[in-house]
């Protein structure tokens, strides 16, 4: 019997058999058919010997978890060091100083909030029913910004009453689906008004609604909120600015109401509207109380399973300020506020229970323990009727001074249609007016004029502003790294290898080298963001390169080929997630990849057999952001090629819808540049070849709009009297990489 070693190695033998008889049958029907035979009928002999594109190319390992394990345990410290912190707060001193931490720190991440402005409120119609009435109310948060409500106000008791804002979860009729409106109803039976809105992308509110299909272009709800969510990074904000502000606004109105007593008012909501009550909870200072539901739980138990949920609920920097979910609830000390839970909830309910003890210690230890309340019950995620009745419990006794059973009554709902506030049930189509994306957009055009990089003239400058709004930590010396076997074709050799470019972190690669050259020969990155397999199959774009006599090195940069986050099943994707974790601690994606790029270079100047004064860099897809990442970060990279990347920031904020970009989000950095500028700033004079430019979707863009992208770089070019060194080749056939690199 064959030993391992042994087997292996006649493993590999045959292997290279195999890739010298496909490549002898390429060749040989090649000739003897010509044209007549098409590379579909090639590959097809190929096939029959087992061969197929990249073949052979995978390194085999764990590398798809490593990157998760990377940030867990970056998380874990944060988390550690915050345990320290909670468990320091001693007196009702010390929590009423984290509470102004907390509040400080989320009106920030958000971006801070617009001017107050005339709320131009109306009633577009009202009806009566047993014990209250109910006006439809459209409010301005924002001018032009509309918010579709339903006030219900009691037509028993005497006024002035306590009022609850209330907010609704990510259902997609919004305010008026039936489980929300049982609250509403039971609540204003109970003597309070209530003022429940829509949140932006759901029930009248849809941004991206199609007139013709009658719905959501893309979904309503969270897949709204995500489209214009990813936007909002860009500017430095996110979609929880504009949910908090229709609420504090919200509050405005129903204060501004004589049927409400301005000093007892509460939030209250489920899932979603679970998450805006505990932010209100957290910046809202006037609230009287609160009772999220179906939201609180804690980082730690939400991390791995089912892990970062919907746009709004994932603010940079978040974990890494050392802030958790009980901070909402910290936040609001003293007033009462109540966490709602269900034990079967995709929040996990371990998180919960922690979180409410963590909450419960601080407020004791703050003369205000029975002030924090907790309700759990053994069912799935929503607002079910037990904790419906828990929240008129807790609103009764705090706002109305009561004990309350909080047996909810028999409640007829309304037909959804009832209680829209706009003639056609869609503002779209009613009103009109701006969308998240669009206040988006308009920040984002007064940021650009002013973005620091519009005003410097020093590369290096430039650099650090890459530097700091990536958060690249690059090494020093030389990356270790490992081999993992070679692979022979005809006229070069493949080395598969693992470079160590962070600790913990190793990055499968491929290193082809061109057989028989003597001396040092120039070399090229390849960084493409469908892994380092795409462009190396027998033909392929690599192989035209190394028969070039230049040696290339391709490798699966963090998200990319062996390097990507295990798929996942529903929910959200393994690249939203992955990404969103990176924030979450204060990283990026882009800074993360381009590290790898930047370590990657460093492996190639110490290769004996590569002259450094002749390494380039070559960026497909995503990766084409990643490579002008790259070339800012390391000048001593002699050339520079684009393909099929987006061209700036700007097109992505500007575009109504965009595809696959989370990871190439930088959060706020058009507050410092945009993707032109670094190739007009610290790029320039080296040469740089941009190529089958992509829209926000991942289409084609025009030559007119591409050119209007890279006027800046053009003049840039010019203006250093370099003007041959920049090339826009916006059309597949004219992209001639290895040209371009001679």
């Amino acid at each position: 019997m064959l030993s391992h070693t042994a087997a292996m190695k006649l493993f590999s033998y045959g292997r290279r058999i195999r890739d010298r008889f496909c490549e002898i049958v390429y060749l040989g029907v090649a000739f003897a058919m010509k044209r007549l035979l098409s590379a579909v009928v090639i590959a097809g002999l190929c096939s029959l010997t087992g061969v197929r594109a990249g073949d052979g190319l995978e390194i085999g390992g764990d590398y798809r978890e490593q990157f998760e394990n990377y940030l867990t345990a970056a998380a874990q410290r944060h988390w550690e060091e915050r345990a320290q912190t909670i468990a320091a707060i001693t007196t009702p001193a010390g929590a009423a100083r984290r509470a102004k931490f907390i509040r400080s720190w989320i009106v920030s991440a958000v971006g801070g909030f617009p001017a107050k402005t005339p709320l131009q409120a109306r009633v577009t119609g009202q009806f009566q029913r047993d014990g209250y009435r109910v006006e439809k109310v459209i409010y301005e948060s924002q001018p032009g910004f509309y918010v579709t409500a339903n006030l219900y106000v009691p037509s028993t008791g005497k006024a002035p009453y306590p009022g609850i804002v209330g907010v609704a979860g990510h259902s997609a009729t919004g305010k008026a689906i039936a489980t929300y409106q049982y609250a509403w109803i039971a609540l204003a039976k109970r003597g309070f008004v209530v003022l429940a809105i829509d949140p932006p992308g759901q029930g009248e509110r849809s941004e991206y609604f199609d007139p013709v299909a009658k719905k959501s272009s893309v979904g309503i709800g969270t897949a709204e909120h995500s489209m214009a969510g990813i936007q909002c990074l860009l500017t430095g904000t996110t979609f929880a600015r504009y949910e908090i502000w229709d609420g504090i606004r919200a509050f405005d109105y129903l204060a501004a109401r004589k049927e409400v007593d301005p000093k007892r008012i509460g939030v209250a909501g489920n899932s979603g509207g679970g998450t805006q009550s505990a932010y209100l909870a957290a910046v809202e200072e006037r609230l009287a109380a609160a009772a999220p539901s179906c939201y609180i739980t804690s980082w730690p138990a939400l991390w791995t399973k089912p892990g970062p949920q919907d746009a709004e609920q994932n603010f940079p920097g978040f974990i890494r300020a050392g802030l958790d979910f009980g901070d909402f609830l910290i936040a609001f000390f003293p007033k009462p506020v109540m966490m709602l839970t269900a034990i079967r909830d995709f929040f996990p309910i371990a998180g919960a229970r922690s979180t409410y003890a963590e909450v419960k210690g601080v407020f004791e230890r703050g003369d205000a323990g029975g002030r924090a309340g907790y309700f759990e019950y053994d069912d799935e995620h929503g607002w079910s009727k037990p904790r419906r009745e828990a929240t008129y419990r807790w609103m009764a006794k705090w706002l109305q001074g009561r004990d309350d059973d909080g047996v909810e009554p028999e409640i007829k709902p309304e037909p959804e249609e009832a209680l829209n506030a706009t003639p056609t049930g869609q503002l779209a189509t009613s009103l009109g007016g701006k969308t998240v994306r669009v206040l988006n957009r308009e920040l984002a055009e007064r940021l650009f004029p002013k973005r620091k990089a519009a005003s410097l003239r020093n590369a290096g400058d430039l650099r650090q502003l890459v530097r700091n709004r990536l958060n690249i930590v690059r090494g020093s010396g030389v990356p270790r790294a490992t081999s993992h076997g070679r692979i022979e074709r005809q006229g070069y050799t493949i080395e598969r290898l693992t470079l160590e470019t962070e600790p913990g972190i190793d990055v499968p690669a491929l290193v082809f080298v061109p057989s028989g050259v003597q001396g040092r020969m120039p070399a090229v990155i390849y960084a493409n963001s469908d892994g380092k397999a795409a462009g190396a199959g027998n033909g392929g774009q690599i192989e035209s390169l190394v028969r070039s006599g230049r040696l290339v090195l391709a490798p699966d940069a963090r998200g990319w080929g062996e390097s990507a986050a295990p798929k996942r099943r529903g929910g959200y994707s393994a690249e939203w997630q992955t990404a969103n974790r990176a924030m979450l601690i204060g990283k990026t994606m882009a800074g993360s990849q381009t590290t790898d790029l930047l370590r990657s270079f460093d492996y190639l100047a110490s290769r004996p057999d590569v002259d450094t004064a002749q390494i380039a860099v070559f960026g497909k897809n995503k990766g084409g952001v990643i490579a002008l990442y790259t070339a800012v970060m390391e000048p001593r990279i002699a050339r520079v090629a684009v393909e099929g990347a987006v061209p700036s920031y700007m097109s992505v904020v500007r575009s109504e819808t965009h595809k696959d970009l989370i990871d190439l989000v930088v959060p706020g950095v058009l507050h410092d540049f945009d993707l032109p500028d670094l190739a007009a700033k610290a790029i320039a004079p080296r040469p740089l070849l941009v190529g089958g430019v992509r829209d926000p979707m991942g289409n084609p863009m025009g030559p007119g709009p591409a050119e209007a992208e890279f006027a800046p770089v053009k003049a840039a070019y010019s203006r250093a009297g370099r003007a041959a060194a920049f090339r826009l080749a916006n059309g597949e056939r004219t992209f001639d990489l290895a040209g371009w690199l001679d």
